[in-house]
């Protein structure tokens, strides 16, 4: 489904669950990281991909990433048109609200990912051997990432949003 069909609800920010998703790829094409976003809390989840990134192996990367949260901080996810997500069918139901693309050539309409994603580039360069990078050292960084504050949030940290927006709904 195209992002003009994901509930109204998405764009306002105010939940936990509404996730972006995209790669960032490393040096020669060869290597590349699977980036997630939460738009409310702008927690970061990392997939590791150390086998490659094509459909199948990114599908099996997003049920480990996700398999790691609760049904209720699952709510939708928006992505590029990338070949990556030709095997989306494989994580629908990991979604209560659906999977969604964004228009082709219309990165902003996942901004919140466009931007982790710079903030990623501080730990993994563009042109660099990503997968020299084991799911240990992704974790260190998604737990950098989640413990920084940012102005967006108040000076607050994404763990501290995320956890707070949990207790609040009792997911």
């Amino acid at each position: 489904m195209l992002i003009d069909e994901r509930p109204l609800v998405v764009d306002a920010r105010a939940r936990i669950g509404d996730w972006e998703g995209d790669l960032i790829v490393g040096g020669g094409g060869g290597s590349a990281i699977g980036t997630l976003v939460d738009r409310h809390s702008r927690m970061v989840l990392l997939v590791h991909l150390p086998h490659g990134h094509n459909a199948d192996q990114m599908r099996d990367g997003l049920r480990h990433a996700f398999g790691r949260l609760r049904p209720a901080e699952r709510l939708t996810l928006t992505w590029d048109q990338g070949s990556e997500m030709a095997a989306h069918d494989g994580i629908q139901d990991l979604f209560a609200e659906g999977v969604y693309f964004a228009h082709p050539g219309a990165p902003w309409q996942r901004g919140t990912n466009e931007n982790t994603n710079g903030l990623l580039r501080q730990y993994f360069p563009k042109g660099s051997d990503l997968s020299r990078h084991d799911a240990e050292a992704l974790k260190s960084v998604e737990d950098r990432l989640n413990n920084r504050p940012r102005k967006i949030l108040g000076w607050r940290t994404p763990a501290q949003v995320h956890t707070d927006a949990v207790s609040s709904s009792a997911v």
